[in-house]
């Protein structure tokens, strides 16, 4: 856990960090993100370049000190690159349309169930089949992704339902497989 909180912290051009007290500012090209972190570790920007210290070597500390590295550096990679989350539907009728900021999904349901983008989140669909969500918080990205997959997680007995691209879903025998 230390070992994460010792790596130094290297700001991409065209990202501005500004420290008030333990708040950090991140702004860049994606937008900007605001968090206010633990007062027991200090964070130093010098240059190009942040270092988090923390006052001693207990267990307490050593995870708040990885912890809030690790939140630091993915503000600085949200606003500079951004994160995207890819989900794919797999079952027969199974559709997604996008209006504007809002997704309607069809997924075996009597009814098509509608997302609305929080602030900072884009969808897109380059297919019927596919979801992209898109942002500079990769916590918001996450939650987001994650509730679209649990309006229909993947089945375990044919594997239709909303899953990751790439997530392997373990299949079942079923009643004749023995």
């Amino acid at each position: 856990m230390s070992r994460i909180g010792n790596k130094i912290i290297t700001i991409p051009a065209g990202v501005e960090v500004k420290l008030d007290d333990n708040t950090a500012t991140v702004k860049g090209p994606k937008g900007e993100l605001t968090r206010t972190f633990s007062k027991n570790i200090e964070i130093k920007i010098e240059g190009t370049e942040i270092t988090l210290h923390r006052p001693n070597d207990s267990k307490e500390m050593k995870t708040i000190h990885g912890t809030t590295r690790a939140n630091l550096n993915n503000m600085v990679i949200g606003v500079s690159e951004g994160f995207k989350k890819e989900l794919e539907m797999r079952g027969v009728g199974y559709r997604a349309q996008l209006a504007g900021n809002k997704l309607t999904l069809s997924v075996g349901k009597s009814h098509p169930d509608e997302v609305v983008a929080p602030d900072g989140i884009t969808f897109e669909v380059p297919s019927n089949t596919q979801i992209n969500v898109s942002g500079s918080n990769k916590e918001v990205v996450g939650e987001v992704a994650a509730y679209i997959r649990g309006l229909r997680p993947p089945e375990p007995y044919k594997g239709k339902g909303i899953r990751y691209v790439g997530e392997f879903v373990r299949r079942k025998e079923g009643k004749t497989g023995k």
